[in-house]
């Protein structure tokens, strides 16, 4: 009898121990971009995939939120020039499609493919639409936008094709509103190290 005793506290201190370790369902570092560098983030593709960051240590990497009905719009082209370019030299372009600014990207992940493969002859990553700014702010642009997060600066992203440049080490080094052009002195001699 007290063998079964002991046994059965045995198991119950066992099963206690299992609920111990269970966790309730929590935003994770991942999806928060909370206590992750940049490496750590992921996000989804234009075709729902997985994008994991931790593909892009070593690379430099320009993130940009894109638009297909913007004044901007052609700097896609510029952005596929500097994908053909430098490509091969290890520099990744991310664009993120965005709707928040003047509605100029309405259309579904798949017109946004078409509509870049079909005008610019885009070839760089996409990713699925985001939102950059607001409640909705995707933990990408969390983490590029405060400072907090990326340990270098606070960023407002005001329009459509921003442009943050991270360097191989996943640290944020430029922050560059819309209107400077990808093929600016500036990004072009950080791709090159000048």
């Amino acid at each position: 009898m007290r063998i079964m005793n002991l046994m059965l506290l045995i198991s119950i201190l066992g099963l206690f121990g299992c609920f111990r370790g269970v966790k309730t369902a929590e935003p994770s570092a991942q999806t928060t971009g909370i206590g992750v560098g940049f490496h750590g983030l992921v996000a989804t593709d234009i075709h729902g995939q997985a994008y994991p960051f931790e593909q892009l240590k070593g690379k430099k990497v320009i993130v940009v939120n894109t638009a297909s009905e913007c004044g901007y719009t052609p700097q896609y082209r510029q952005l596929q020039e500097l994908h053909e370019a430098y490509g091969k030299q290890g520099l990744v372009i991310i664009g993120f499609p965005c709707n928040q600014f003047g509605g100029q990207e309405p259309g579904s992940d798949q017109q946004v493919e078409a509509f870049c493969q079909k005008n610019y002859g885009v070839t760089f990553p996409l990713m699925s639409k985001v939102e950059v700014k607001g409640e909705g702010q995707h933990p990408v642009y969390r983490w590029l936008t405060r400072k907090e997060l990326n340990g270098a600066m606070d960023a407002v992203v005001k329009w459509n094709f921003h442009k943050f440049l991270i360097d191989g080490d996943g640290r944020l080094v430029i922050s560059l509103e819309s209107g400077v052009s990808p093929l600016d002195e500036r990004v072009v001699s950080w791709i090159e190290g000048r």
